[in-house]
């Protein structure tokens, strides 16, 4: 068991302001001062301190720190996911009724009708970006381009035939 004056060098070293605190309270209440006067001397709730005691008691040093939070749960799985970047890459079709280029809100629409699942355009961007893919939409190419004319432009001239 650590005694106050250990626990206040711990703290003194400690740069987590938040367990520091935790840390000084604790060292107070270890020198019989009541947990009120020790949560006041230290600013903080004298319930934190409870729960701090008790972590401290439980745990040691290490309880005195925040512990990671879990994540939310992701909107879409892998399947979907994989079907999402498929659907990207494969690019819209504008002689199938398609808008000639994805937009987030387009995105969002194919996800409702495919899975059922309702997303916002916002919460598409973050899977967009998630999944890696460029915001850059293709420079757009006209279907009946000559590609003679193209390469002789890159050559730096043209004559017409």
């Amino acid at each position: 068991m650590l005694t106050a004056p250990q626990v206040r060098r711990w703290a003194k070293k400690e740069p987590n302001r938040h367990a520091a605190l935790q840390m000084l309270a604790i060292a107070c209440a270890l020198e019989d001062m009541s947990r009120a006067d020790a949560a006041r001397v230290v600013r903080i709730e004298r319930q934190s301190l409870c729960d701090a005691i008790k972590r401290f008691n439980a745990e040691g040093l290490a309880g005195l720190y925040d512990h990671p939070k879990g994540h939310r749960r992701l909107a879409l799985s892998e399947g979907e996911e994989a079907a999402l970047i498929a659907r990207i890459l494969r690019g819209p079709g504008p002689e199938n009724g398609e808008p000639s280029s994805w937009t987030l809100p387009d995105l969002c629409r194919f996800i409702e009708e495919r899975f059922g699942k309702h997303m916002y355009p916002q919460s598409m961007s973050r899977v967009v970006r998630r999944l890696g893919l460029s915001w850059q939409k293709t420079r757009p190419v006209h279907p009946q381009r000559d590609a003679t004319a193209v390469e002789a432009f890159e050559k730096g001239g043209f004559c017409r035939p």
